[in-house]
């Protein structure tokens, strides 16, 4: 490959960094073969999707290819890892047309592994929010067009909370308290993941603090006492025994919500259906709570967004089918974002006419994305991103000085931004 960007740097990035991964997994599953169908006729494309885990996905994506009349349009259904698949397809010398992916890199802006497309959008721009296209915008070109949003969502049950004379949490102090208030012989206060929140928590625990990872001018900004005081109540909250670790299913699996093994659990709101189905109304959502009276209810927004590669053969003709489904295709838009599982629909308009998510905790769940959802940005990269992990992951299993680990990981992040600039 005539590239100046190694195989092993392009394979760390998988959209939103830190979160993207765990996006993936929350709407996928294993268990079924890749697949594909064909449209009409005309010039042939191939279209992307990693596996959804959502019953009806696959036959929608194949309905949609079936609808274009005008390119024959063959779609694979990838199982197991697709940032991995996908990325050495791109980097192949035979990408695929049209992509889903969460996030777009920098470095893979640079070296044309992306068509931009801006001129899809015409008047439909304002109808995107600047967060949804932010993970696919690099030097104010989009290089994606955002398919479905995805939130993080504190769920808690109503009867548990009420029984144990608990409150709805509203601080990170609260929610350790709450959780071992909540904590019986059988069932734990809080969910966060196997990893006691190392994963699911670390850029929200940031954000609840009023903190960030860069900049709008490209600067590395976490490295303050208040994401050092974020971090440390991870780490209290993983001293407590308050937490449930060992699950068969992670954070993004709702089964030890509605299963009654713990009282609370982050998870996202693709899991609120399956929710709804096992306790009826006995639950109710909000954001992570702030870090304390400084700071700020956070959640992310992610999901994932259509792409075309820059190095496919039929570019234009991919662009047009893009353009059909996600910008003029409001039908099959709003098919893909309610009728399997909850996803908020990334145009407002859309979003605005979206009556399942009109009421109740679905209601609150889009009042909560509007108002607290944040995205890395693409400058934000995998290298960057594990560099954090470290020091929470650290902190939480050794220890570790926080303010040392935070110092050691800002430099590495400067290094690899002076890669990417």
């Amino acid at each position: 490959m005539a590239s100046s960007i190694s195989r092993r740097r392009f394979l760390q990035y998988t959209g939103a960094a830190t979160i993207s991964g765990s996006l993936l997994a929350a709407c996928g599953n294993t268990s079924v073969g890749p697949g594909a169908t064909n449209s009409g006729g005309g010039t042939a494309l191939s279209q992307w999707y990693h596996q959804y885990g959502e019953s009806g996905t696959e036959a929608a994506a194949k309905r949609y290819a079936k609808e274009y009349t005008k390119a024959n349009v063959t779609v694979r259904w990838t199982p197991g890892d697709y940032a991995t698949v996908l990325n050495s397809a791109l980097i192949s010398n035979s990408p695929p047309d049209v992509f889903e992916t969460s996030g777009v890199g920098v470095d893979q802006i640079k070296n044309g592994f992306f068509e931009p497309l801006d001129d899809l959008f015409g008047d439909a721009k304002s109808d995107f929010s600047d967060v949804s296209l932010s993970p696919y915008t690099v030097n104010g070109k989009v290089y994606g067009i955002k398919m479905l949003n995805d939130t993080g969502l504190l769920y808690y049950r109503k009867s548990m909370l009420q029984k144990a004379g608990v409150q709805p949490p509203t601080t990170f102090a609260e929610v350790i308290t709450a959780a071992q208030k909540l904590t019986t012989k059988d069932v734990k206060g809080l969910f966060v993941g196997n990893d006691g929140g190392i994963g699911a928590l670390g850029n929200i625990a940031v954000w609840s603090a009023g903190s960030d990872f860069v900049s709008k001018d490209n600067k590395i900004i976490f490295n303050n006492d208040r994401t050092a005081a974020a971090i440390e109540k991870i780490v209290e909250l993983n001293k407590t025994k308050a937490l449930l670790l060992g699950n068969t299913t992670d954070w993004w699996d709702p089964s030890a919500f509605t299963q009654g093994l713990a009282a609370m659990e982050w998870t996202g709101l693709w899991a609120m259906p399956a929710i709804q189905k096992a306790l009826g109304d006995d639950f109710g959502v909000m954001a992570w709570p702030k870090l304390d009276a400084q700071g700020t209810p956070a959640t992310f927004l992610g999901g994932w967004g259509a792409c075309v590669s820059g190095k496919g053969k039929n570019k234009d003709a991919a662009k047009a089918f893009v353009k059909w489904l996600w910008i003029d295709n409001t039908k099959d838009q709003e098919d893909w974002c309610l009728s399997y599982g909850f996803h908020i629909p990334p145009r407002a308009s859309l979003a605005s006419k979206a009556t399942k998510l009109q009421s109740g905790p679905a209601s609150d769940a889009v009042t909560i994305a509007k108002q607290y959802g944040k995205a890395t940005p693409p400058i934000w990269d995998g290298t960057m991103g594990t560099a954090f992990s470290d020091v929470i992951t650290r902190a939480v299993k050794n220890n570790a000085n926080i303010q040392s680990e935070l110092k050691q990981a800002e430099d590495k992040c400067n290094t690899e931004l002076q890669k990417l600039l």
